[in-house]
């Protein structure tokens, strides 16, 4: 299942700086390759993107295609980091939010994902899929709910267009999406 996400058509004026955050969601997976269940799961922005990062990724991708989007996507340093409860978590590499005219946002979160030994070593389809997406929308309260593609590949498409084909047959669904401002001691 793809997903059209329209990241080039946003305005480089639209993205704001804000504030470190983090995000508590739950988490719920309904595609066997992903297992189902509910968890909750954590998200911390520590900084946001510039556009000028932003630029150089879509360049990578739109003039080398994925392979060079994961290389540069994994030189970017940390903007953050996913967890759940029970993990140690993993670095996310790029995170940019957009004004939405009713006063919410749109933030559009993404990394490399982790590739176990097994996986690097049998080399399974699931490893064409090396990055995780998180999109999510947020009023202005900062509650919304979302999507994670964790297992996803990405393509450029014509007409500004970026393509994300998911390898479970559908996202992880983040509903009771709730953010808040991030202090020094979280």
């Amino acid at each position: 299942i793809a997903v059209l996400l329209m990241l080039l058509a946003v305005a480089a004026y639209a993205q704001t700086n804000g504030q470190p955050e983090r995000f508590t969601a739950n988490a719920v997976s309904t595609s066997p390759q992903y297992g189902t269940g509910q968890q909750i799961v954590e998200i911390t922005v520590d900084r946001w993107s510039p556009n000028a990062e932003r630029e150089r990724l879509v360049t990578a991708l739109q003039t080398k295609g994925s392979d060079e989007l994961l290389k540069q996507l994994q030189k970017n340093r940390p903007v953050g980091r996913i967890r759940t409860p029970d993990s140690l978590g993993y670095d996310l590499r790029y995170a940019q939010q957009t004004p939405l005219p009713d006063g919410g946002r749109m933030i559009v979160i993404a990394t490399d994902r982790p590739i176990g030994f097994w996986e690097a070593s049998r080399r399974p389809r699931s490893i064409d899929y090396p990055f995780t997406v998180i999109q999510m929308k947020l009023d202005r309260d900062g509650n919304g709910s979302g999507t994670m593609s964790y297992a996803t590949r990405i393509v450029a498409q014509k007409n500004n267009v970026i393509e994300l084909e998911d390898f479970a047959t559908q996202p992880i669904m983040l509903n009771n999406i709730h953010s808040e401002a991030k202090n020094a001691t979280q």
